[in-house]
């Protein structure tokens, strides 16, 4: 099921950007200064949220591993870069995890965080 929901949503942002990056890269062709690639292996590691919570990701087989432990205890997903973000299924729905500073978490506690990790508004982890 999450590798039906990450195929789809990559689809869904690869055609979605095809004809609006054709123009782009045409002019970008001529031009050697490149953004660096996403590697969503920077993200390995624990990510500290508030009251005990945390975002631990690791490096699986096919993607990623991913615990996410809130109030009611640690749970486990499978996750894989798409774009930017590492995409996974929590409870039937596709969910996203992106990079933030503490002020886009939406978290009083990690306002001035620089190095985030962002699943919803109200869900965010940092590391120090």
């Amino acid at each position: 099921m999450l590798g039906a929901t990450v195929l789809l949503l990559a689809g869904c942002h690869q055609q979605g950007n095809e004809s609006s990056a054709q123009p782009a890269a045409a002019a970008s062709a001529s031009s050697t200064d490149k953004a660096p690639e996403f590697n969503a292996d920077q993200w390995i590691g624990r990510w500290n949220g508030p009251e005990g919570t945390y975002l631990a990701i690791s490096k699986s087989d096919v993607g990623y591993a991913l615990e996410i432990a809130d109030l009611d205890g640690p749970k486990a997903y499978s996750a894989l870069a798409v774009g930017k973000h590492l995409m996974f299924e929590r409870n039937g729905k596709a969910e996203s995890i992106r990079a933030t500073d503490g002020k886009q978490t939406g978290m009083k506690w990690l306002q001035d965080k620089t190095n985030c990790l962002t699943i919803n508004t109200g869900e965010g982890y940092c590391r120090d």
